[in-house]
This record gives C-alpha cells, structure tokens and sequence, in this order.
C-alpha cells in the first residue's frame, strides 16, 4: 500500500475486503471480481423456479440457474446493441441474453409476455431496477451463467465509465473448493494442486462428500486481476496419501511418483505454505496498461520469440551432448 501511495497517484481502496470464493462467484460470476464498480449479480433461480416460461423453466429444472445483471441508464439502448451485448455472451457459451428495459412507458422486452406481472416485479425489485435500467439475464448451466455475466460485467464496468483507473480495489479471495469433477474423465482434479490442504474442519467430508471441501488456498486480487496465489500443504502421510486416491492414482502410481515426499513426513514436517505473487501483473495495473506483455522483463512476441534474446535458437551438437540430449524431428520418429 505504501509503496502505490508514494510512487503513484492511485487510490488503494482500505481495508481489503475478503471474500469466500462461493460468494464471489454468486456476487460477480469470478472468483476474481472487480470491485472497483457495483453491478452484482442478481440469482433468479428461486423467484422462476415455477414460471409459465419454458425457456428459464426448462433450464432450472435441468439443474441449472437463472442470474441476471442490473445496467443503469441503459433502458435505452436499441435493437442494435442489445444484439451486440447478445453476440458478446455468446462467445462464452450463453444461447442467448433476455433483456427487460424498465422505461417511464412500462417494460420493454420480447420475453415480457411470457412473464407474469408478479414474476416482472419480482425481478425489478430483486435486481433493484430503476426506471431507466435494462435487466439482462441468462439462463443455463452455472458455470457458463457466471462467466458470461461476469465477462458482461466487466465490459459495461468499463463502458459505463464505473471502473475509475485511479483506484486499486484489492481483495482476499478464501474458501476455494479443494476438488473439482472432470465429467469426461469421470474423475476428481485438484482445483489448486494436489499437496494443497483441506480445511481442518472439512477433513471428514473427504470420505463423504468431497465436492463440499475446501482448501485451505488463498488468492489477492485486484480491479479484475489475480495478483498472488497461495495455499498452505498438507504435511501428513495420512492426509496426502487420501488426497492422491481420491485423484485417482493407485497405490504403486502413488509410491513411484510421490513415495520420496510421503516418506518425508514421516520424519515430523511442520506445518508450511506461502504465497506466490505476480509482480508484473501489479506492474501492469500500476502502469496503467492492459497486458503484461507492455511490462515484463523479456516478452515474447506472437510466435513466442524473445526478441532480445534471439530465444528459442538452435543448440551446438555439444550443449546436447553434455545434457545427454537427442533432437528427432517429426518424419522420424
């Protein structure tokens, strides 16, 4: 903080908030959310959960949610740019993006008469709707709901003018899920790493329910940027032996690739972790730019060539052979 006071002009906002990362994911649709600007997510699975319109209907009860985002002073906008912001979120899966446009005039919307007037006001007073403002809302699995939003948020943040450059928003984001489900593998991935420790409370859960477990991780970010990342590890055989079945290795996978680090803690390993930050990162938000590219000591361009290095370049038959290594090109091997 002191070092942002004294060599820029930026505001750093105090103190840093910290936030579990399902409420950050509810909130914002990221689990790296500017918090420069409002525009929360508003979750209308429960108001719809039995609405007369099978579009939002079909969805929920296959599971997935209904959110949408409140943008002020947009009630105006045309067909034009509602079909922008359209096309915008479906880059990132949504199949489509329903708008409710609150006017002095009444609501305008194509999805408006598919919707009773309890369920219309529901929405505005869940969303805080003003007369002025256009509700957009998507509707389908979770994860595509919150990065869409969340991606939408972020561009009107910056379209709207409501992300002010000069403020540095940080935040503490807790709680991360330890596990994650590969539904093509049919398989648990670790969400941070595999030495990553469980919350001490959750333990249990492991042999329950994992998907409920948290890992005891943290991250620092800022104005939409991840900053640091950093867990404490697990410093028990017993523990980390559970962690790799759950992962899916077996007891011979487990001792070749891991049998040095859990013989280890037998011998009493303390209690450890740490954080790793992103200085370049930092660099960049502080510079005022959009990517690291502009800050980092030796960037690489589109072909991922160091320019100043000359790097990657062809290596002497010696530097190969003093590292016992052998190039086979394609057609060879």
């Amino acid at each position: 903080i002191g070092l942002i006071e004294t060599c820029t002009e930026k505001r750093v906002l105090k103190p840093f908030p910290r936030l579990t990362y399902d409420e950050a994911m509810e909130r914002y649709g990221t689990d790296k959310p500017d918090l420069r600007f409002g525009l929360e997510l508003h979750n209308l699975t429960e108001l719809l959960r039995h609405t007369e319109f099978q579009a939002f209907r079909s969805v929920i009860e296959s599971g997935g949610i209904v959110k949408a985002i409140c943008l002020p002073d947009c009630a105006h906008y045309s067909r034009k740019q509602i079909d922008e912001l359209t096309e915008y979120v479906k880059r990132f899966g949504a199949k489509g993006l329903a708008t409710l446009a609150f006017t002095s005039d009444g609501i305008r919307s194509p999805i408006a008469k598919f919707l009773s007037e309890t369920e219309l006001n529901a929405i505005r007073e869940h969303t805080g709707a003003n007369t002025g403002d256009l509700v957009a809302i998507v509707a389908d699995k979770p994860k595509i709901v919150n990065e869409c939003l969340s991606r939408l948020r972020h561009r009107m943040g910056q379209e709207l003018g409501l992300a002010d450059p000069n403020l540095m928003a940080f935040a503490w984001v807790v709680d991360f899920p330890l596990l994650e489900w590969d539904e093509e593998e049919g398989r648990w991935n670790p969400s941070h790493h595999p030495f990553t420790a469980p919350r001490e409370e959750d333990i249990p859960l492991l042999d329950t329910d994992p998907a409920k477990v948290r890992a005891n991780c943290y991250d620092l970010v800022c104005n939409g940027n991840e900053l640091a990342s950093g867990s404490i590890r697990i410093h028990r055989r017993d523990l980390q032996d559970k962690i790799f079945k759950l992962l899916g290795y077996s007891d011979a996978e487990i001792q070749e690739r891991f049998g040095h680090l859990l013989e280890a803690f037998e011998y009493g390993a303390p209690p450890h972790g740490g954080i790793a930050p992103g200085i370049d990162r930092l660099v960049m938000l502080l510079a005022g730019d959009e990517t690291i590219r502009n800050v980092i000591a030796f960037p690489k361009n589109t072909a991922m060539v160091d320019l100043m290095f000359g790097a990657p370049s062809p290596v002497s038959e010696e530097q190969l052979r003093e590292l016992h290594l052998q190039i086979v090109l394609d057609d060879e091997a």
